[in-house]
C-alpha cells in the first residue's frame, strides 16, 4: 500500500487524488477521529473496514480495519503511511469499531506528526539485506555464499553481514541473487508512456531495457508524426517532443520502472528528413540526417540502428549508413542493424554490417540474430564462423538472440517492399490494383536476393499467425493463422493476406515461424551473443495488452535459463546470467550495471534456478512465466512473489557522447 501511495505522487493527477481524501479530525470518514491530536488537519487518508457477527459470544469480530494515507509532519515534509488491526473483539455496536480502532489507527498516525523522522531512518544501517543466497554476480565465475546489502539506490555491501541490519530483509535461502537481466532489444518506448506498469519485463527479473531498432523515440517531426496517425488517435498520445532529450525529459517525469537506454534510428532521421519515398537523399539531405542523428547522440542516445527489411530503410544505400555511423563513432556510439536479410541474401548483408562497422570505426550489433527460411536450416554455423572471422580480424562485433524459433513483425512486412514506396496510404492504395496484385502474387512465390520474403520463408500462409488487430470486426482472427483465415473468407492466401492488410489499414501485427531450433542453439553457445525480447512491456490488461501477442514479451529470459540453460544444458548457469547481465552492459558501456558490486546500482533479480520457466506459449502468449521471486530496481523492490509493488524507480541511460542541456 505504501508503495501504491508513493507511486500516485508520481502522477500528474496526484493533487486531484491527494485533496479528495478525508481530514483526520475534520471531514468525512476521519471526522471524529483524533479531533484534538496536534496531528488533526494534518493527516489525509482513507479507512477501511470489515466486521462480522460473532454469534457464540455476543460480540462483534473486528477482521480488519486500515487506515492509509498521508501526513504533513510539523517540519513540512509529507509522509506515506499505512495501518491495520484485525481480529478485535468489540461490543456489538456498530460505532464500535469506529471509536476504538478508528481511534488506534488515527492515534499512529497523528504520532507521525510530530515523530522524529531522522531518528527512525538510522534504525538499520542499510535499507535493505537479502540474507543467505547464492550470490552469482555477472562475471561468469562460480555462485559464492553472500548477504548482499542495499543503500539508496546502491550495493553497499557484500559477504557475511550477519550483525548489519537493515529497514527490510529478504530471506533468499535457495535462492540465486543475481544483477538485474539487461533486454538488449525491447520495443517499449512508447507504451511506457501509455501504461508503465511494466509487468511483462519485471516478472522476468529485466530491469534495464535497451530499444530503438530502426525506427527511434526521435527525432520528431510532421513526416514521421503522419503515419503514426492511427495509432496515437487509437491511444489519444501526443507527441510532444522533438529530440531525444524531449522524449527523456517527459518520460523521467512521468516515472518508468524499468531503466531505459535507447538508439536513434537511420529509418527515424530518413524519414525525419526524405519521407517514405525510395530514393536516395541529396547532399543537404544527407547533412540534415547527419545533424540529427548528432543532436541524439548529445542528447544521450547510444548509436544508431538500423532495421533494413523495413521501409523507408530499406531504400538507405550503405554509403548513407556509413555516413551516419560515422557521427555516432565521433560519440563513442555502436551501429545496431536488423540486417538487410536474414534469409537468402544474410551473408551479403552480414558483410554490410561488416563494412559500415569497419568504415566506420564503431563495435556492430546484429539484432536477432537468425537464419530464416527452411531451406537454410542449419547454416546458422557459417554465418557465427563469419562473425567469429571479423572478431578475429579485429571488429568490435556480437548480436542479441531471442529464445524462440519464430518472429514477429507487421503482416504487412510479409508484402514486397515497394509495395510501401510512399508510404503506408500508398501501399493501401496499390493493394486495390488488379495489375499489382497479379505482381504481388508473383513475388511472393519465391526466394529474393534483394528482399526478405518472410512469407516464402515460412513456407506460406501455414507458418504465418495473426497476433494483434486494430478494427474490432477482424479480433476474432487474432490467435489463427493467415491460412485458416483463408479458408474462412473462402479465397486464396495471397488475397487474404492482401485483404487483411487492407482491411486492418496495414496496422495488423503477425507471428512468423521461420527459424530452426539447432540454429537457435548454435547462435545460444556462442560466447558474445546476449538477450533480447524485441517485445514492448505490457501488463494482463489495460491499454498496452495484447493477449494473442509473440510468447518472447513474457517468456524470453526465463525460458533462455530455465529451458536452455537448464534443461538443455547449453551452458552453467553462471555463464547464463553473465550473457544477460555483465554481456550487455559491457556492450552499451552501462557504468555501474550488470554486475553485483559494492558502488553499483542495485538492480537485482532473485530467482529458484530450479522452476524458473516460461509459460507463454505461441497459442496462450498472456502466461507470466515462474521462478522470480523479486526484481529490484535502483534498490527498490517493483516486483515481489507474483505482484507489482507500484513502485517505479527506473532511469533513463544516457550513452557517452551526452552533452547535459543547459537548464
Amino acid at each position: 500500500m505504501v508503495h501504491y501511495l508513493t507511486y500516485w505522487t508520481t502522477r500528474p493527477d496526484y493533487q486531484v487524488f491527494f485533496k479528495a481524501l478525508p481530514i483526520l479530525g475534520k471531514d468525512g470518514t476521519l471526522a471524529k477521529i483524533q479531533t484534538t491530536s496536534p496531528g488533526a488537519g494534518h493527516v489525509f487518508a482513507k479507512t477501511g473496514t470489515f466486521g462480522s457477527d460473532d454469534k457464540l459470544n455476543g460480540k462483534l469480530m473486528l477482521n480488519g480495519k486500515g487506515l492509509a494515507g498521508y501526513v504533513i509532519t510539523r517540519d513540512g515534509k509529507e509522509l506515506v503511511f499505512a495501518a491495520y488491526v484485525n481480529h478485535v473483539s468489540l461490543a456489538p455496536d456498530p460505532d464500535a469499531a469506529q471509536q476504538i480502532a478508528g481511534q488506534a489507527l488515527g492515534e499512529i498516525a497523528a504520532a507521525a506528526y510530530d515523530a522524529d523522522l531522522t531518528a527512525a531512518k538510522s534504525t538499520g544501517d542499510y535499507d535493505l539485506i537479502i540474507r543467505n543466497g547464492h550470490v552469482i554476480d555477472g562475471t561468469g565465475n562460480p555462485w559464492f555464499a553472500a548477504d548482499v546489502a542495499v543503500k539508496g539506490d546502491r550495493i553497499a555491501a557484500i559477504g557475511n553481514l550477519r550483525d548489519a541490519h537493515a529497514m527490510r530483509e529478504i530471506d533468499a535461502t535457495g535462492r540465486i541473487v543475481a544483477p538485474g537481466f539487461i533486454d538488449m532489444l525491447g520495443q517499449s518506448e512508447v507504451s511506457l508512456l501509455l501504461d508503465n506498469r511494466s509487468l511483462s519485463k519485471l516478472s522476468q527479473g529485466i530491469t534495464t531495457e535497451i530499444t530503438g531498432e530502426g525506427g527511434s523515440i526521435a527525432p520528431q517531426n510532421e513526416k514521421t508524426i503522419a503515419p503514426q496517425k492511427p495509432f496515437l488517435d487509437q491511444y489519444k498520445l501526443t507527441v510532444d517532443w522533438t529530440t531525444l532529450d524531449g522524449y527523456f525529459r517527459r518520460l523521467e517525469k512521468q516515472g518508468t520502472p524499468i531503466n531505459i537506454g535507447t538508439y536513434v534510428g537511420s529509418a527515424q532521421v530518413r524519414e525525419a528528413v526524405i519521407g517514405d519515398d525510395n530514393r536516395a537523399p541529396t547532399p543537404a539531405e544527407l547533412e540534415q540526417m547527419k545533424f540529427l542523428v548528432e543532436q541524439a547522440m548529445k542528447d544521450g542516445a547510444l548509436g544508431v540502428s538500423s532495421s533494413l527489411i523495413y521501409p523507408p530503410n530499406i531504400f538507405a544505400k550503405t554509403d548513407e549508413l556509413i555516413a551516419l555511423a560515422q557521427v555516432a563513432s565521433k560519440y563513442s556510439g555502436l551501429y545496431a542493424t536488423h540486417m538487410r536479410s536474414e534469409g537468402a541474401s544474410e551473408m551479403p548483408a552480414l558483410a554490410e554490417a561488416i563494412r559500415i562497422g569497419r568504415e566506420a570505426n564503431l563495435p556492430v550489433e546484429i539484432f536477432h540474430l537468425k537464419v530464416s527460411g527452411k531451406p537454410r536450416w542449419g547454416t546458422m554455423k557459417n554465418v557465427v564462423a563469419a562473425i567469429q572471422l571479423a572478431r578475429d580480424s579485429g571488429l568490435d562485433i556480437a548480436a542479441d538472440m531471442y529464445p524462440y524459433p519464430a518472429g514477429a513483425t507487421a503482416l504487412a512486412s510479409a508484402l514486397p517492399p515497394w509495395v510501401a514506396d510512399g508510404g503506408v496510404q500508398k501501399l493501401l492504395e496499390r493493394l486495390k490494383d488488379p495489375a499489382v496484385r497479379a505482381r504481388i502474387k508473383k513475388d511472393l512465390a519465391g526466394d529474393h536476393p534483394d528482399w526478405e520474403n518472410l512469407f516464402y520463408d515460412c513456407g506460406g500462409a501455414t507458418g504465418v499467425l495473426i497476433s494483434s488487430v486494430q478494427k474490432p470486426e477482424l479480433k476474432q482472427f487474432e490467435g489463427k493463422t493467415v491460412e485458416e483465415v483463408a479458408k474462412a473468407w473462402k479465397k486464396s492466401p495471397e488475397d487474404t493476406l492482401m485483404d487483411f492488410v487492407l482491411a486492418d489499414n496495414a496496422q495488423t501485427g503477425a507471428i512468423y515461424f521461420m527459424a530452426s531450433e539447432e540454429d537457435l542453439r548454435t547462435g545460444l553457445i556462442q560466447p558474445w551473443t546476449s538477450i533480447g525480447l524485441d517485445a514492448g512491456e505490457m501488463s494482463l490488461d489495460g491499454l498496452t495488452f495484447e493477449p494473442h501477442t509473440h510468447p518472447r514479451a513474457m517468456g524470453s529470459m526465463p525460458r533462455f535459463l530455465g529451458h536452455y540453460v537448464r534443461d538443455e544444458h547449453l551452458m552453467p548457469l553462471e555463464a547464463g546470467v553473465r550473457k544477460i547481465t555483465s554481456l550487455p552492459a559491457q556492450r552499451e558501456h552501462l557504468e555501474g550495471r550488470g554486475l553485483l558490486k559494492p558502488g553499483y546500482f542495485a538492480d537485482i533479480a532473485i530467482f529458484d534456478a530450479a522452476t524458473i520457466s516460461d509459460r507463454a506459449t505461441f497459442t496462450k502468449p498472456d502466461q507470466l512465466s515462474e521462478g522470480i521471486d523479486f526484481t529490484i530496481v535502483n534498490g527498490q523492490i517493483e516486483f515481489d512473489h507474483g505482484k507489482l509493488t507500484g513502485a517505479v524507480a527506473g532511469k533513463v541511460l544516457r550513452g557517452r557522447g551526452w552533452q547535459p542541456a543547459a537548464q
